[in-house]
């Protein structure tokens, strides 16, 4: 026997190496996927965002329980007079005519799409955050209101009691505000993809809740409640909005 044929063979064995054997390189997809503005979505970042929202959320609700108990109709009887002033303004801006004009933006950015064969970044954000507006008002409207059965600041300024009454409500009950989970949900897509957007919007929205609140047509948990609904909903839609069209690098 030769001697050459007693040294260790270099390299792997032709006979007994596999695929199975190479080294097996792990994806850093859900460890690791960056953004535009820098963000890294790692477990540790989503836990702390999942600790700020509860956090936010027993802020809300104990604002909302004070509200309810305390402040809700004192409010509406001190506003009830001036509410019959403002009431012209239930026309232009009810939640028909608000959804209205989102289908219609959303159908014209699909036009686009298919005209043009793309859209602008802004252009897709806005059909986001009108979709989002949309999704968010008929699960305030169609289940939340359902659920809790506030009755509206009207109803109770004849008579009825200020009170919840579960799963006996409708689509005109008052809690949580339908105008403000709509207008929440829009502006929480921007305020999230575009940071510069959150003073601006921030204002708008408590324009919009000071008007409810003087109009008489929500009592102020009805519109704290709404608006922490609406703007989880659309901050969420701008997170997912994010990750899509940022992959890994």
């Amino acid at each position: 026997m030769e001697v050459a044929s007693l040294l260790p063979v270099q390299g792997p064995c032709p006979v007994c190496y596999s695929p199975s054997h190479a080294p097996i390189k792990r994806s850093t997809r859900f460890r690791n996927v960056r953004y535009r503005d820098g963000d890294s979505l790692n477990v540790k970042r989503l836990t702390v965002v999942i600790r700020i929202w509860f956090l936010s959320l027993a802020t809300c609700a104990a604002v909302v329980a004070f509200s309810f108990v305390r402040m809700d109709v004192p409010m509406a009887l001190h506003f009830w007079k001036v509410g019959r002033v403002l009431r012209p303004l239930n026309e232009p801006f009810g939640a028909a005519i608000v959804l209205s004009a989102e289908s219609a933006v959303i159908l014209a950015m699909v036009l686009a799409r298919l005209v043009r064969g793309h859209i602008s970044v802004f252009g897709e954000t806005l059909a986001i955050a009108c979709l989002t507006s949309i999704c968010a008002y008929g699960i305030n409207d169609h289940v939340l209101k359902v659920l809790f059965g506030v009755p509206n600041p009207t109803d109770v300024m004849l008579g009825a009691r200020h009170s919840f009454n579960f799963w006996a409500g409708s689509e005109n009950s008052s809690f949580p505000s339908g105008h403000m989970a709509l207008a929440g949900a829009f502006a929480g897509v921007f305020i999230r993809l575009y940071r510069a957007s959150i003073w601006p919007l921030s204002a708008l929205l408590l324009l919009a809740a000071g008007l409810l609140l003087v109009g008489d047509w929500h009592f102020l948990s009805d519109v704290v409640a709404g608006t922490f609904f609406g703007i989880s909903a659309g901050i969420l839609a701008g997170e997912g909005r994010a990750a899509h069209s940022n992959p890994e690098r």
